[in-house]
């Protein structure tokens, strides 16, 4: 019996090294190991400075006091508690290849029960209002284009069409940038056949997170960002919207009014739907929460995200705390 084991312990020690990524081999994967009995874990993953900011001036992160990181290709992925809950937390940086690297990094390394991705976002919908917090039931990528020429037609399997010719300024006629056809996403998935994509639209959180999350509704969010400065009217928290995410900062109020009369979307960042997708690929459940900071160019002059990005951030790193809280408790089952 005591050959057997020792057998299944090497073989296992064997494919953990066959899998793990050169930059965790040696000591690091050594300590890898000893974190990871430790898990599971809850991911959080945030995208620059501000929200990652917000998040630790809350206090609730609590990093484990004999390992309290791991730097893989850059990163740095902190290891510790919020609350009674398991987490490692990691700055992801700004956009969808960061975003969905990160993610599949994170998903590689370390023993994870789920992913919590949060930070700020673009306004897109008129009901709701900067400093509000968003936690949205799926996200689109109106990332994807087929920019076509003048003459050219959007295709009818294509989910969304935009003619610029129709935002020409003082009148509509023909423009030489033409026609942008929105097209697919492709999910490839481990529930799936293998090396088959599955066109999806939407890709969407997981529902029991969400169910859970629908208890935040109602919390008491900051309305100040300091003694002089203030929101006009009480920030609010909203369950079950949809986002939407590309490469593109939007801060343009006519394509803002193209995204909401389009998809029906309610936010727009550059990293979300990356992090929902890796996610699901990988079957992991997953869920976001955004703060809004801007509503994305609709204002007159300059963007307010220089002016009330960190309230945004702050008023999301609360509510995941609080979605933290919520979340049943982790089971630590044995890992060699």
């Amino acid at each position: 019996m005591a050959k057997w084991l020792g057998l299944a312990i090497l073989f296992s020690q064997l494919l953990g090294y066959a899998f793990c990524v050169p930059s965790c081999k040696g000591s690091r994967y050594h300590l890898l190991k000893k974190v990871n009995r430790k898990g599971p874990y809850i991911g959080l993953i945030t995208v620059y400075p501000t929200e990652e900011n917000a998040f630790f001036s809350t206090g609730a992160f609590k990093p484990d006091p004999n390992d309290p990181f791991l730097d893989f290709s850059g990163r740095r992925f902190r290891v510790g508690k919020v609350l009674d809950k398991r987490v490692i937390y990691v700055k992801c940086g700004v956009g969808l290849i960061n975003a969905a690297a990160t993610t599949q990094q994170m998903l590689d390394l370390f023993r994870i029960s789920g992913i919590v991705h949060f930070g700020i976002a673009g306004n897109i919908n008129n009901s709701m209002s900067i400093g509000d917090v968003t936690i949205p039931k799926e996200f689109v990528n109106t990332g994807i284009w087929d920019w076509l020429n003048p003459n050219g037609t959007v295709d009818t399997a294509d989910i969304a069409g935009l003619d610029v010719k129709n935002y020409n300024s003082p009148k509509a006629g023909d423009n030489l940038l033409g026609h942008i056809g929105f097209n697919f996403e492709q999910l490839y998935s481990n529930s799936g056949e293998p090396n088959t994509a599955q066109t999806l639209v939407w890709a969407q959180v997981n529902q029991d997170w969400l169910h859970v999350a629908s208890k935040l509704e109602g919390i008491e969010l900051q309305q100040c960002v300091n003694s002089s400065l203030c929101l006009q009217g009480k920030p609010k928290l909203v369950v079950g919207l949809k986002g939407s995410t590309s490469d593109i900062f939007v801060d343009n109020a006519a394509y803002r009014d193209f995204l909401f009369n389009t998809f029906k979307v309610s936010s727009t960042d550059m990293e979300s739907s990356a992090v929902v997708m890796t996610s699901l690929s990988n079957g992991f459940p997953v869920i976001v929460i955004r703060g809004l900071s801007d509503i994305a160019g609709k204002q007159e002059g300059e963007s307010a995200i220089g002016t009330f990005g960190s309230l945004a951030a702050l008023n999301t790193a609360n509510s995941v705390i609080q979605l933290l809280k919520e979340l049943p408790a982790q089971r630590n089952r044995h890992y060699i």
